[in-house]
């Protein structure tokens, strides 16, 4: 099923969506309303509002407070795009120049600001203090994930609890955000939200792990990120920390030793001849498949509807999207 079959409950409120988003991104300021247009061409598949609908639709109603909280989570992730962009170097953003790469760093950065504060604005705005303090939750916890990555990334020291830990805050936080939020934005139900946030958490790491897989697979042009893109960024990713678990100790020590070194084409080739070898790759999806599973389950509260479907198929989509 495509992702826009699964959409399809709520295809009449993504316009409403929309107008509320290009409403909040404006500005009077010239230089930064310039770039903010530029940003909305920048268009991805917008997979964060579009799960804090769903989440409303298998809750209850969508109304003003679902758009307000798509709002958020988008204004929210586009944000940390454009710090991530500054801090990766990255010159490219979904097929378009990156705005470090056109406006450079300077103004980069406070775009990144400008956005993350209309993201919080308007659930002050709004009244949506609840919405309020999960975002907020949300953006301590990514930050604490990525600065562990770089901790880890630079002593070069990962186990499976570590990694899961860092893929649960700097990618599943938000996915959780955006599930939690629709339900708050629909039900008055306690049980929801939680059900909703713990979907959305596992939800997210599959999706790391799936990027995660890409590296070894030869999969990564599809999502303009090439092979051993992460190798040569020191990341070590779950693939890898299960091929260290299973290799021997002088075996990891040499593999640890070429990629402290940074590791050249013929190196990266070596490193996933390991994790091939290994089987670090039929792990991580077999893990992530188990983890679909759970996620699954933690809809068996909700009702049958258009959206409840919906939702178990974007669990599927999310194992096994190619891009």
């Amino acid at each position: 099923m495509t992702l826009g079959d699964i959409t399809k409950p709520i295809q009449p409120y993504i316009e409403d969506f929309d107008n509320v988003l290009k409403e909040q991104m404006r500005s009077n300021v010239l230089l930064l309303d310039t770039v903010v247009r530029y940003m909305l061409r920048q268009r991805g598949k917008r997979i964060r509002p579009l799960l804090v609908l769903l989440s409303a639709a298998v809750s209850g109603e969508v109304s003003r407070r679902t758009h307000i909280g798509a709002t958020m989570v988008e204004l929210l992730h586009t944000a940390s795009l454009v710090h991530d962009d500054v801090v990766d170097e990255s010159n490219e953003r979904r097929g378009m120049a990156s705005i470090n790469a056109v406006w450079k760093n300077k103004i980069a950065v406070l775009v990144g600001d400008y956005l993350l504060s209309r993201g919080l604005l308007i659930a002050v705005e709004n009244g949506e203090y609840d919405f309020l303090r999960i975002t907020s939750q949300a953006v301590r916890r990514m930050s604490e994930g990525e600065l562990l990555q770089i901790q880890k990334t630079r002593q070069l020291d990962m186990d499976e609890a570590t990694y899961f830990r860092i893929i649960s805050d700097k990618t599943a936080s938000l996915i959780s955000t955006c599930c939690e939020i629709g339900a708050a934005s629909a039900s008055s139900n306690p049980a929801h939200h939680q059900a909703l946030k713990e979907y959305g958490e596992i939800i997210g790491c599959v999706f790391q792990i799936r990027d995660d897989t890409f590296d070894y697979s030869g999969g990564n042009s599809l999502i303009g990120k090439p092979t051993g893109n992460d190798i040569q960024e020191k990341k070590l990713t779950l693939p890898l920390v299960y091929a260290f678990s299973q290799a021997s100790k002088q075996e990891t020590k040499d593999i640890l030793k070429v990629i402290k070194a940074r590791p050249g084409k013929k190196d990266v080739r070596v490193i996933i001849d390991f994790v091939k070898h290994y089987k670090g790759i039929e792990y991580a999806e077999a893990k992530a498949a188990d983890m679909i599973r759970e996620a699954k389950n933690k809809l068996s509260i909700f009702d049958n509807s258009p959206a409840k479907t919906s939702l178990l198929h974007f669990a599927d989509y999310s194992l096994q999207r190619s891009m």
